[in-house]
């Protein structure tokens, strides 16, 4: 890491200028948290980072557990960028669970959507493309190459261990939304009716699931869990969700970090002497929070890779850039 002072104008990868350079070849290592290595969820490089570096205060590891002991979904409401999401990628990273489902919840979203698809179109497509080639095959085409498991579908189906499903931004939802997922939270169970009406020779039928992993066999068209998923519920806290569902979550609320649990999440993406040279910025960050900013504690660690990385800009445009990352996120604390 540079020391103050050894900013230079080097870090200028783009120039503006108009000619043509090899500028890419001076820079750096991304931060921790910005690698990619091609790989797709939880094993990714970047997801692995964040679910190795988060750290749970005491009230957050107490809740995760009473859920866990209650088999109860977890609810968790907290503002933007205060770990909500990736609290779940740091259960199933320590408690060496399968990758995290992830279901990202929009306005248009149904309980469908989170159980499974059934593909009627390209089904009747590939039959009527069969009949053309072939022309007129016995039997329809296999069903289950139709039906594909959603990230809820996949979570309930039977395994000894269960998996950790994140069912991000419920707020985001349709009104209807939370009292549809009732009865799946508390029974464990849905059913296919495409399947269930399948003749007895078709009684097993082998279906596609949302981690792209290999076809699972679902009977008579029922998934029925034997492990209720470990189930994380996230909210910005931007609306109320009815008492029946309320009643069948366990509730978290993630208060911003202060500043110990700040200097620890620093270490743990950048390493002590980092944490050693973070005060100031640190001190910058609280005080513009408590003045009713909106900050996320990733814009701190941005802040601070730019203050402490081998490519660290030059003193005078440091304050400035630091300035410009620390802006809150909302129009009320810009101030």
């Amino acid at each position: 890491m540079s020391a103050p002072g050894e900013g230079h104008d080097d870090w200028l990868v783009y120039r503006g200028a108009g000619a043509p350079h090899d500028g890419m070849a001076r820079l750096p290592e991304p931060p921790p948290w910005r690698r990619f290595d091609g790989v797709e969820g939880d094993r990714s490089a970047g997801v692995r980072e964040r679910a190795m570096t988060y750290r749970a205060d005491p009230q957050v590891i107490t809740m995760v557990n009473v859920a866990l002991h209650l088999r109860r979904p977890l609810l968790v409401t907290g503002k933007p960028g205060t770990g909500k999401s990736t609290l779940a990628h740091n259960v199933a990273y320590e408690l060496g669970l399968d990758p995290v489902l992830h279901w990202s919840i929009t306005s248009r979203a149904r309980l469908e959507d989170g159980l499974y698809k059934y593909d009627a179109i390209g089904r009747l497509h590939e039959t009527s493309l069969r009949r053309e080639s072939m022309g007129d095959p016995p039997g329809a085409p296999d069903i289950g190459r139709y039906i594909h498991l959603g990230p809820l579908g996949t979570a309930l189906l039977p395994r000894e261990r269960p998996r950790v499903l994140l069912i991000d931004e419920l707020d985001k939802s349709d009104i209807d939304l939370p009292n549809d997922l009732l009865n799946v939270f508390e029974e464990g169970t849905f059913a296919i009716p495409e399947l269930e009406r399948l003749p007895e020779d078709q009684s097993t039928v082998h279906v596609m699931t949302a981690d792209a992993g290999p076809r699972v066999p679902v009977d008579r068209g029922r998934v029925r869990c034997t492990a209720f998923p470990v189930v994380i519920i996230t909210s910005n806290g931007e609306r109320d969700f009815p008492p029946a569902f309320l009643r069948r979550c366990v509730r978290l609320t993630i208060e911003p970090p202060g500043s110990e649990q700040l200097a620890d999440i620093v270490e743990a993406h950048l390493g002590p002497e980092a944490r050693e040279s973070s005060a100031e910025i640190i001190r910058m960050f609280l005080e513009r929070r408590r003045r009713g900013g909106d900050l996320a504690t990733d814009q701190l660690l941005n802040a601070l890779y730019l203050a402490t990385s081998g490519s660290r800009p030059p003193d005078r445009t440091l304050p400035e850039l630091i300035e410009s990352i620390l802006h809150p996120l909302d129009a009320a604390g810009s101030g």
